[in-house]
């Protein structure tokens, strides 16, 4: 119809790419969003997720695809090749892929059915299966998760995962909670209730877990009172610091600050970044620190739909006008 601008999607990746993590079929670091080729259809994404080198998407379909480094068998190909363009992860005999967490070296996935598989590095145990293997290039089913995991997260060399029952361990720790979702930074785990308190422990090296302690060994609950008083809908984590949402749409931001990772002003509406910027992941085209949320220049007239970080580099799943550029 004359005048009507249809909309498309386009997944854009940037940043550190030294393994093909941003799967744009080569291996330059790029300093601005480039859209990311291979068999991926961008208006399919639900959801994305970064590693120390590698990229995972998922489609609305449950199916997984994965890029970047392997040499652990982090993709789960059943190969340590690198992969410089999203390909996919047979997971043959399971169901749709609800959720994937990648951490430095090794992966997570979360099957529609509540089963959990695993590939990559397990130099610490971090994959949860037999000491005895050392790494998989293989996805393998833990099977010491005999109840349905409902949320799943991968740290810097270790994981976490959740599943529907409520929790009941000590006053010092959980009690009578059901989580909602777990997180993991380098170091440290949180937990999301369903009531809307966050629960910490870990390292607090850098003050991520807010307490006098420089590191918690059981859970510790967030005090609501540094929040306003408001209940918490959704919690992240970078190697460390934390960012949550609360019940009125207010964003709190708290841990290691040192690159401006905390980012303490408002761009509403735009797709922004902010802090360590060595490998261009901040996307503004330059290399040096971010300490401010900043616009990406070439998203002024963009709508991010997603997005998503690994260590060193960014993605944005954006809905963009039919008539703008989107190959660049």
């Amino acid at each position: 119809m004359e005048g009507t601008q249809l909309l498309k999607c386009v997944l854009y990746t940037w940043g550190a790419n030294s393994y093909g993590q941003l799967g744009q079929g080569h291996s330059e670091d790029q300093a601005e969003p480039r859209r990311a080729d291979g068999g991926l259809q961008a208006e399919q994404t639900r959801c994305m997720a970064g590693g120390g080198g590698h990229s995972a998407v998922i489609t609305e379909s449950g199916e997984l695809l994965m890029c970047g480094q392997n040499h652990k068998g982090q993709l789960g190909l059943s190969h340590t090749s690198e992969v410089i363009t999203f390909q996919p992860c047979p997971l043959t005999g399971c169901s749709r892929v609800q959720q994937v967490s990648c951490g430095w070296d090794f992966s997570v996935i979360l099957t529609g059915d509540g089963q959990v598989l695993v590939c990559g590095s397990n130099a610490f145990g971090q994959l949860g299966v037999s000491p005895g293997i050392t790494h998989s290039a293989e996805p393998l089913h833990v099977k010491t998760l005999n109840e349905p995991v409902t949320s799943v997260a991968a740290g810097l060399r270790h994981a976490l995962a959740s599943t529907a029952l409520v929790l009941t361990f000590s006053s010092a720790g959980f009690d009578h909670v059901t989580p909602q979702k777990v997180v993991a930074g380098s170091t440290h785990c949180i937990c999301l209730t369903v009531k809307g308190d966050v629960f910490l422990w870990g390292s607090n090296k850098h003050g991520q877990l807010v307490s006098e302690s420089l590191f918690l060994p059981l859970p510790v609950a967030l005090d609501r009172s540094l929040l306003q008083g408001e209940r918490v809908t959704d919690v992240h984590s970078g190697w460390t610091h934390l960012v949550a949402k609360t019940e009125s749409g207010r964003v709190f931001t708290w841990g290691r600050a040192n690159y401006g990772q905390l980012g303490q002003t408002s761009q509403r509406g735009r797709i922004v970044s902010w802090g360590w910027n060595e490998h261009g992941m901040c996307g503004d085209g330059s290399l040096c620190d971010v300490t401010q949320p900043r616009p990406i220049p070439r998203f002024r007239d963009a709508t991010a739909l997603l997005i998503g970080c690994g260590s060193g580099h960014s993605m944005a799943l954006c809905s963009l006008k039919s008539n703008e550029d989107s190959a660049s």
